[in-house]
C-alpha cells in the first residue's frame, strides 16, 4: 500500500505537529503551542508582525504559506501552497475536492474582488434529486454518503485563476511543500484521530478507499502516526507541470467521474462534461456599514456576507461597546439580530445566477431600522419570521443543514495584499468517496432537500448547474479611509456566520485584539435555541437568558476563525484555540 501509516512518534512530536522527528523534515521547525488540550482548550496568545503574516487551521500549511512570503511571493502565493497542504493534513475540513469562496484585496489599486469557487450541481440534477419514491425528502446522513452528493470541485480552479491574475512565484512551486509532505510523511494531529474516532459520518467505514486510508489493518489513525498520500503526491505533480486541465478534463477528471458514476453508494450524476464546464465566478463583494466601517464579505450563493452585515446593522442603534466585554445584555441583543439575520437569509438567500436574491434591499440601512425595532430589550422575539426586503420575491423557508467541517485562512503580504479565503467539503469526511488521495465534497446536501415548502418553491432547492447557498463568511472589514483594518473567517458550518459576527463585535466595539475577540466564549443563535459554549464562562449566562424567555443549549462549539488587524503599530494575528491553528509573521 501506498498509502500507510508508520510507527508511532513519541508525544512531544504529536503535539508540536511536527516532522522534526522524521528524518529530512519538510520545515524548518518554529516554537508552536499545544493545539489541543485534553480537556477544553489551551487560550493562545496575539502574534505581532511588521512585514507579513499567515493564519492557517494547521501548523504544516501555515509554514508553507509563510515559506512561500518568505522567498517573495504574494498572498495568492502563500494562500495556494497553505491550502494545498491542508488539503493533505486536515483532510476532513477542506480539500481539491471540494470548493471555496476567496476575498483579495489589491492594496495598490484600492481594489476588493471576490472568487466564488463553490461547488455546481451537475446538468443531469433535478429538484427531486433528494427525494425518496415517496417525493419525501431523503434522511439527511442518507443524502451525504456517496456519489449522489457530490458537486464539481470548484477549489483547484479558483486557486488557478487566482495565481493567473494576482500570483508572483511560479505555479509549480506552489505546490512543493505538499508533495513532499504526501510523499514523506505528515504526523496525524490529535483532531484528526479525535474526528475519526467519533464515527458521525458511516462513509468511512463504507466505503473501501476511505476506509483503507484511515483504517489501515483495520485500526484507525492515531496521533504521533506518520501518514503518506504518494497518490496525493501524483495528482499534486500532474497538476503542478500541467496545469487545471488535468483535474477538468484529463485523467484525473475521469477517475472523479468513474468515482461518482460507480459509487457503490447512491452513484451520481456527475459527468466530464460537467467537469469541462465549470467556470470560477468573480464576484463584487457585499459591503455595509457599521459604525465608522466598511464591512464586506461574498456575494449570494453565500449567505455569509450578508447576514453578518445584517447582524451588525441592525445592533448599530444599541451600542454594544457601551457595554463590558461579552455582557449578558449586549449577548442578548446580538442573539436578537441573529434571528431576525437567519429567518431571512433560510427565505431569500440562494444561487443569484439562478433565483432573484434581493441583495441590496436585504442590507439597506432602511430595512434594517425596522429588523432592529422588532428587538425587545428584555424579551427573547422567539421565532423571527423573514421581513419584506425591496426586491423580495415570494419563497419558501429552507432548512438546509450545513455540517461544521470547514476551514478558513488569512493572509496578508509585504506590500499589503491580503486574502480572507474559507474552504470545505461540506460534511465532516465529505461524501466520503475517495479518489486518487483525496476526498470528494458532498455540497448538493447544501440544497434544500424539499424544493418547496407550502407551496413556495425554495431559493436554494436543487437545479442543474446551480451553486449550494453557503454560511461561509471570508471577510474583510475597512476604515473610513478605505485602509484595510481586519481579515477575518471561520468554519462552523452555518454558525460560521456567528462566530464572525461576534469577532467583529468584539474587535470594532469592545477593541479588543484578534486573538481575544477569537477567545471570547462562543454564543450562536440561528433562529432556534440559544446555545452557550460548553466549559467557558458564557455557562453562567443561561439562568439570566432564560429568564429572558430564551431557550438554552450548553454545547460545544467548534469556531476555527483565523484573523489579521492592520493597525498604525502593524500586523497582529490570531488563531482559534478550539482547533490547532497556528499565525507565523515577520
Amino acid at each position: 500500500m501506498i498509502l500507510k501509516t508508520i510507527s508511532r512518534l513519541p508525544s512531544a512530536c504529536i503535539l508540536l505537529l511536527t516532522t522534526a522527528c522524521i528524518t529530512n523534515p519538510v520545515f524548518p521547525e518554529r516554537e508552536l503551542r499545544e493545539p489541543e488540550a485534553a480537556t477544553g482548550y489551551v487560550e493562545k496568545k496575539a502574534v505581532y508582525g511588521d512585514k507579513y503574516m499567515v493564519a492557517s487551521a494547521n501548523p504544516y500549511a501555515t509554514k508553507a504559506g509563510f515559506a512561500m512570503l518568505e522567498q517573495g511571493g504574494s498572498a495568492v502565493d502563500a494562500a495556494i501552497a497553505t491550502q494545498l497542504v491542508l488539503s493533505l493534513v486536515e483532510p476532513q475540513s477542506s480539500g481539491i475536492g471540494g470548493g471555496t469562496f476567496m476575498l483579495y484585496w489589491n492594496k495598490a489599486k484600492q481594489e476588493l474582488t471576490t472568487f466564488d469557487g463553490r461547488e455546481t450541481a451537475p446538468t443531469l440534477a433535478t429538484s427531486d434529486l433528494f427525494l425518496d419514491q415517496q417525493g419525501k425528502p431523503l434522511p439527511w446522513i442518507k443524502a451525504v454518503v456517496g456519489g449522489r452528493s457530490i458537486g464539481v470541485p470548484g477549489l483547484i480552479a479558483t486557486l488557478k485563476k487566482s495565481h493567473d491574475n494576482y500570483g508572483k512565484l511560479p505555479w509549480s512551486t506552489l505546490f512543493e511543500p505538499a508533495i513532499r509532505l504526501a510523499e514523506q510523511g505528515f504526523v496525524v494531529s490529535p483532531r484528526l484521530e479525535k474526528l475519526l474516532g467519533m464515527n458521525f459520518n458511516p462513509g468511512i467505514h463504507q466505503l473501501p478507499e476511505i476506509n483503507e486510508y484511515f483504517f489501515p489493518d483495520g485500526k484507525s489513525v492515531q496521533a504521533g502516526d506518520v501518514l503518506f498520500n504518494k497518490k496525493l503526491a501524483k495528482v499534486y505533480r500532474s497538476v503542478a507541470n500541467d496545469g487545471i486541465d488535468v483535474f477538468y478534463r484529463g485523467w484525473i477528471a475521469k477517475k472523479i467521474v468513474e468515482k461518482v458514476q460507480n459509487a457503490a453508494i447512491a452513484p451520481g450524476l456527475l459527468t466530464m462534461q460537467d467537469m469541462a464546464n465549470y467556470q470560477v465566478k468573480e464576484r463584487k463583494a457585499v459591503c455595509g456599514p457599521y459604525k465608522n466601517y466598511n464591512v464586506c464579505g461574498m456575494a449570494p450563493p453565500s449567505s455569509g456576507g450578508i447576514a453578518v452585515i445584517q447582524i451588525l446593522g441592525q445592533l448599530e442603534q444599541f451600542n454594544l461597546a457601551q457595554y463590558p466585554v461579552n455582557d449578558v445584555q449586549a449577548i442578548h441583543l446580538y442573539t436578537q439580530s441573529s434571528r431576525l439575520a437567519f429567518a431571512d437569509r433560510n427565505r431569500y438567500v440562494g444561487d443569484d445566477d439562478f433565483v432573484s436574491v434581493p441583495v441590496q434591499g436585504l442590507i439597506a440601512s432602511d430595512y434594517l431600522d425596522k429588523r432592529s425595532a422588532l428587538i425587545n430589550f428584555n424579551k427573547d422575539m422567539g421565532k423571527a419570521i423573514a421581513g419584506a426586503p425591496n426586491g423580495a420575491m415570494a419563497q419558501g423557508d429552507d432548512s438546509a443543514i450545513e455540517r461544521p467541517s470547514t476551514s478558513h485562512l488569512s493572509i496578508i503580504d509585504g506590500e499589503g495584499n491580503a486574502i480572507s479565503m474559507t474552504s470545505s467539503i461540506e460534511n465532516g469526511f465529505g461524501s466520503a468517496l475517495m479518489v486518487e488521495g483525496f476526498i470528494l465534497n458532498n455540497q448538493l446536501t447544501d440544497f434544500s432537500l424539499s424544493p418547496k415548502q407550502n407551496g413556495q418553491w425554495v431559493a436554494n432547492r436543487v437545479q442543474a448547474g446551480k451553486r449550494p447557498r453557503s454560511s461561509m463568511s471570508p471577510m474583510m472589514v475597512f476604515n473610513s479611509d478605505n485602509s484595510l483594518k481586519l481579515i477575518v473567517g471561520s468554519p462552523g458550518g452555518s454558525r460560521i456566520i456567528n462566530y464572525v459576527a461576534q469577532t467583529l463585535i468584539g474587535v470594532l466595539d469592545w477593541q479588543l485584539t484578534p486573538q481575544q475577540a477569537i477567545n471570547l466564549p462562543k454564543v450562536t443563535n440561528r433562529n432556534t435555541v440559544t446555545t452557550l459554549e460548553r466549559g467557558t464562562p458564557a455557562e453562567l449566562f443561561k439562568s439570566i437568558l432564560e429568564d429572558k424567555g430564551h431557550t438554552v443549549k450548553v454545547r460545544d462549539l467548534n469556531s476555527g476563525i483565523q484573523a489579521i488587524e492592520i493597525t498604525k503599530k502593524g500586523l497582529v494575528g490570531g488563531a482559534d484555540p478550539r482547533r490547532e491553528g497556528l499565525v507565523l509573521a515577520k
